[in-house]
């Protein structure tokens, strides 16, 4: 391989001694280690405008489309990764009503460890504490008079806990299109707290979400109403009688009609 300095080749015709010594001297070819560890600094040409500018939007363009690339983070994913976890830094969020069964037509109710929809509207024992356990639509459902938590068993059974603390003790509200509402327990998906026509606890493995058993409607309390809706704590209207009308009101008023 001849590595020598190629010579530039010149045209025939009329030329001055300058030029033809240029046309006679070798081309300066920059060393063979140049091509692998970059020419040096005297070596190198300067770059024009219009190719750094070029070289700019290459830089930009490639940038842009790694950019593209990558998968845009899923919010929704996210939602509900937080959604199944217990919030343990915010303000729990009590409320307090009364869960009216669709099937039977009455209330649910925490008897100690029995929990039956056989309730009438009022009824101590149809009082319930719900409690949220997330930033999202999963609570715990307490008796304000036994102080139980409605949970649900391995074989789908619905039982009173004195502990909420647990799993099976929590469900997710669901608000149905016919504006009723499920529960579905966090534990055992796909099961469903529901009561049979007579007020008794329905096995949750036979409980579907579109099922009339499975669907409940929250209602206040019948007695007294907390407040802002209680009507003792309510602060009455007072009303400040009139005081003497000054001098502007009197120019203001409207003049007297002439008889």
């Amino acid at each position: 391989m001849d590595l020598a300095a190629p010579k530039r080749e010149c045209a025939g015709g009329e030329g001055a001694r300058r030029g033809r010594e240029l046309c006679s001297a070798p081309i300066s070819a920059p060393p063979f280690h140049a091509f692998f560890l970059g020419a040096s600094a005297s070596d190198m040409q300067p770059i024009s405008l219009q190719n750094l500018s070029i070289c700019f939007q290459l830089l930009m363009f490639s940038c842009q489309t790694q950019g593209e690339n990558q998968p845009s983070p899923n919010f929704n994913q996210y939602v509900r990764d937080q959604g199944a976890m217990t919030d343990q830094l915010s303000r729990r969020q009590i409320r307090e009503y009364q869960l009216y069964s669709r099937t039977s037509g009455k209330h649910v109710q925490v008897n100690g460890k029995r929990i039956t929809a056989t309730a009438e509207d009022g009824n101590k024992f149809a009082k319930l504490i719900v409690e949220t356990d997330t930033f999202g639509s999963r609570v715990r459902i307490k008796g304000a008079e036994s102080e139980k938590y409605i949970c649900m068993s391995k074989r789908g059974k619905l039982v009173g806990k004195p502990n909420g603390k647990s799993k099976d003790c929590i469900f997710t509200e669901i608000v149905l299109e016919n504006n009723y509402t499920a529960f579905q327990n966090a534990r055992y998906e796909g099961w469903y707290m529901a009561f049979t026509r007579r007020g008794r606890p329905r096995k949750a493995s036979r409980s579907r979400q579109n099922q009339r058993e499975a669907h409940f409607i929250k209602r206040l309390y019948r007695g007294q109403l907390p407040f802002p809706n209680n009507a003792e704590r309510q602060k009455q209207f007072e009303f400040v009688g009139s005081s003497s009308p000054t001098r502007r009101t009197k120019r203001t008023r409207a003049p007297r009609p002439l008889t």
